[in-house]
This record gives C-alpha cells, sequence and structure tokens, in this order.
C-alpha cells in the first residue's frame, strides 16, 4: 500500500501573463462582479414586483437573475483576493467547493436555458394553448428539474475527482480550481475521472444544444410563416435576447471543455469571461432588448425614488 503525504491546501496560480496589470484587474473584475450582483438583483426584484410579469417566460427569466448572483460569487471573490494578495491559497474543501458549485451551477444554466428555448419555442409556434401547456405546476417541475439535475451533475464530478489522493505538487495553474488543472495534480491514475468528466459535461452540453437548436428552427420556420413584417419583427425581437445568452453561455463551454488541445492562456481569458462578463451582460441584454422588462423597470425605480422626492 503506497504512502501518501495528503495536500491540505493548493495554491492558485493566477491569470496568465496579468504580471504588473493586477490594480487595474482588480478594478475590472469588481466592476464587472458589483455590476452583475445589483443588475441581476434589480432584474429579479422587478420580476417579483410586477404583476405582468408573472408569465413562464419571466418566471424563468428571474430564476436565470439568481443563478447570475450566484455563479460569479463561486470564483470572483477569490479571483480578485488573489490579485491583490502576494501568494493565493486554498484549502482542500475550499477547491471541492469551487468545483462542486461550479459545476452545479453550470449545468444549471444549461438546464435553464434549454428550458427557456423550450417556453419560446411554445409561445411562438403554439400561441393559443400557450398558457395551458405552460402552466404553474410544468414551469415549478422543469424549475426543479434544473436545479436538481445541476446538483447530480456538480456531485458526480466533485466525488470522482476528490477520490483520487492529491499528495504534491499543489500548483494549480488558474486562478480557480476547476477539473482539468485540478486533475494533472493528482498522483494517480486519472483516466476514469477524464472519461467520466469529458463525457458528462460533453453530452449535457451537446444534449441542451441540440435542444435548442430544435427549438430555435421550428420557431424560425414558424416566423418565416408570419405574413405581417411587424408581427416577424416583435417575434424575433423576442427570443434576440434569450439566443444572444446562449451564445455567450456554449462558446466558452465548447472552448475550454471540448477541445483535444488545452491553452492555459485562452482557458484564463474564456474562464474569466464566463465568471465575471456574461453574468454582468445579462441584465443589460434582457432590459435593452425588451420593452416589458424597461416598463417595468422604470416602474420599479420611480416607485423607489417617490420618497427621495423623485416624481416621474
Amino acid at each position: 500500500m503506497n504512502n501518501y503525504t495528503l495536500v491540505t491546501e493548493f495554491i492558485l496560480l493566477g491569470i496568465s501573463n496579468s504580471e504588473g496589470l493586477e490594480n487595474m484587474l482588480f478594478v475590472l473584475f469588481l466592476v464587472f462582479y458589483v455590476f452583475a450582483l445589483l443588475g441581476n438583483l434589480l432584474i429579479f426584484l422587478t420580476i417579483l414586483a410586477s404583476s405582468n410579469l408573472h408569465t413562464p417566460m419571466y418566471f424563468f427569466l428571474g430564476n436565470l437573475a439568481v443563478f447570475d448572483i450566484f455563479f460569479p460569487s463561486v470564483n470572483s471573490p477569490k479571483m480578485m483576493d488573489c490579485l491583490v494578495g502576494p501568494i493565493c491559497t486554498i484549502s482542500y474543501q475550499g477547491c471541492a467547493s469551487q468545483i462542486f458549485f461550479y459545476h452545479t451551477l453550470g449545468c444549471t444554466e444549461c438546464f435553464l436555458y434549454t428550458v427557456m428555448a423550450y417556453d419560446r419555442f411554445v409561445a411562438i409556434c403554439y400561441p393559443m394553448r400557450y398558457t395551458v401547456i405552460m402552466n404553474h405546476r410544468l414551469c415549478t417541475c422543469f424549475t426543479v428539474g434544473t436545479w436538481l439535475g445541476g446538483f447530480v451533475h456538480g456531485s458526480i464530478l466533485t466525488f470522482l475527482i476528490f477520490k483520487l489522493p492529491y499528495c504534491g505538487p499543489n500548483e494549480v495553474d488558474s486562478f480557480f480550481c476547476d477539473i482539468p488543472v485540478v486533475l494533472s495534480l493528482a498522483c494517480a491514475d486519472t483516466s476514469l475521472a477524464q472519461t467520466v468528466s469529458f463525457t458528462n459535461v460533453g453530452i449535457v452540453a451537446l444534449t441542451c444544444f441540440l435542444l435548442v437548436l430544435t427549438s430555435y428552427t421550428r420557431i424560425v420556420i414558424s416566423i418565416l410563416k408570419i405574413r405581417s413584417s411587424e408581427g416577424r419583427r416583435r417575434a424575433f425581437s423576442t427570443c434576440s435576447a434569450h439566443f444572444t445568452s446562449i451564445l455567450l453561455f456554449y462558446g466558452p463551454v465548447i472552448l475550454v471543455y471540448l477541445r483535444p488541445a488545452s491553452s492555459p492562456w485562452l482557458d484564463s481569458v474564456v474562464q474569466v469571461f464566463n465568471n465575471v462578463v456574461t453574468p454582468s451582460l445579462n441584465p443589460l441584454i434582457y432590459s435593452l432588448r425588451n420593452k416589458e422588462v424597461k416598463s417595468a423597470l422604470r416602474k420599479v425605480l420611480s416607485q423607489a425614488l417617490q420618497p427621495l422626492g423623485y416624481k416621474e
């Protein structure tokens, strides 16, 4: 039986090629992080406070806003701490927690975008039956299923990664713990964990992507059948924000997890974009391209500012 001196903490090496830029990056990431928290909280509270937004579409958008509050909070605080500190360490348990929550929330987002695409498919292709099909019970089942599915996905991956022994070295070539960089530090055969994680992430992402693609293919076909140009414009406008968010989500997944070769610099750039930038962009995407959300936002803000003497 082998004797191991097990690792109790990992050293995060940070963002590649960022020497001398730490202070600027800290301020930049802090702005994006605060904007993500406040923007998504505002979207969530607006949906909660506006009765006209209590529909399946905005119910799922509210879930996305909650997700975009949690997701950047998994890694961003530690990343910013590493930028201003001389050395960045994370405990073994903290590293496991990062991987668990990162992949739990990532899978949840994947499922959530799929459900949102199905919601738009029903709304565009079967408008007369929309409220019957997308009833409260189905929306609740979809929501519970997305979060539960993400939890199972994250639990399986975390168990496979951390049942392996880690006996040194303990330097993680990234600004947070993720499967590819942590697995390379294991002092045992990682083929099973690599195969299962690659297959698991690949199957989930590919299945969801194909379902989203199928939904939007049907949506486009239905929109092109609309005779009035105004009707087609409104239909495309309804779906454009969601489709933009999908592109921002699947791009990083493909570049980081489904490439045969790894590039530390590219991985860092993509992961920063995925962790910090995308969650801060979603409130802009959904508020700027949606008249109902913009109108509800103005109403909520005006009501909030009235005690301060603001008059609409």
